[in-house]
Formats: structure tokens, C-alpha cells, sequence
């Protein structure tokens, strides 16, 4: 994958040095929480660093590792979406609706035709962002499964095509190769 940068953000693919970090973070309840992992998924680094792979992307900020998203093709030109801003000075700053751009206007200028995710029912904060990029809701799916202490949870499934994507990340947002 490319570099994907914008201001003092960058998206680029995890590498083995990052496996500790996303380790830490898997393994931290409070994010993972609303991924039905309210204990932390309890992966080692070694687990991590076997799963690196396409898709499996970081977010810098000014050079700091702070989140991480991930992409994966679903085939007919679908791609399937994830993003975690895990740490928690960086919530709330609007940093989660750029990242989104940036990787939504990589995957669309990348042959993609539509983005697919979903997010818990209760991540409202979530479901604003989407909303506000264009991601259509096309069906709620109430007690569909039981988080790792057994409480039901319901979760949204979400659309995007490329006519309804309203970018946070202007036209100037820059994808370099990265250097092999």
C-alpha cells in the first residue's frame, strides 16, 4: 500500500516494529470495548506481528503512533472498513473524520466502488462521523451478538459509493510510495 498522508497525518501499513503497540492496545478493554472485547482481545505481540498483512494499516500523528485502521476486499469492487483512534488525547479532535477521508478517498481512487462497515448501536459518536461523510444506514441489527461477558449487543451496517463521499481531507491530500 501507499503512504497515505494529509496535514500531520499519515496512514501507511502496519510493520513488525508496530506489533507491540497494537498488542497494547487489543489487549486495553477500554478500546476494545465497543468491539465486543470489553476485557481486551488477549493477543501476544509474536500473534499480532503473524496477522500483519494487507490492509493492516497504522495512524501517525506527527510521527506517534495513535490508531489504527484496516481495509479488506470483499470482491465486485466492495471494500470492507475499520478504524480505532486509540489514544484518547487524540479522540474527539475531528482526527477520526480526516483518517476516514484519507483512507475512503484511497480505497475510491483505487478502484473501489462502495465501502461497507458496521459499529456498535450504542457508538453514537461513530455513526455522526459516517453519517457525515455520506454513509448510508441500511439496517440496524438488534441483539445480534453476545460481547466476551455474554451482554447482548446490536449493531448498525453502513454503505458508502463514491457520489455521496464528502471528504474531510481535500484534494491535495498526497499518496507517496512507500520506499521498499
Amino acid at each position: 500500500m501507499e503512504k497515505i498522508q494529509y496535514e500531520n497525518l499519515t496512514i501507511r501499513q502496519a510493520e513488525v516494529s508496530d506489533a507491540k503497540q497494537l498488542a497494547s492496545w487489543w489487549n486495553d478493554g477500554a478500546v476494545m470495548a465497543h468491539a465486543g472485547f470489553p476485557n481486551g482481545v488477549g493477543t501476544t505481540e509474536a500473534e499480532v506481528i503473524k496477522g500483519l498483512g494487507k490492509g493492516c494499516l497504522v495512524i501517525q500523528e506527527d510521527g506517534r503512533l495513535i490508531g489504527e485502521c484496516n481495509y479488506r476486499d470483499l470482491d465486485d469492487g466492495v471494500a470492507e472498513i475499520g478504524i480505532k483512534i486509540c489514544e484518547t488525547d487524540c479522540q474527539n479532535r475531528g482526527v477520526g473524520r480526516k483518517i476516514l477521508s484519507m483512507l475512503i478517498g484511497w480505497l475510491f481512487k483505487n478502484g473501489y466502488s462502495k465501502i461497507i462497515l458496521d459499529t456498535n448501536l450504542k457508538n453514537t459518536r461513530a455513526q455522526h462521523v459516517y453519517e457525515s461523510l455520506g454513509f448510508r444506514k441500511l439496517k440496524t441489527n438488534i441483539d445480534a451478538w453476545k460481547d466476551q461477558i455474554g451482554q447482548l449487543q446490536s449493531s448498525i451496517d453502513y454503505e458508502l459509493v463514491e457520489k455521496d463521499f464528502i471528504s474531510y481531507a481535500n484534494d491535495r491530500c498526497s499518496a507517496n510510495k512507500k520506499a521498499t
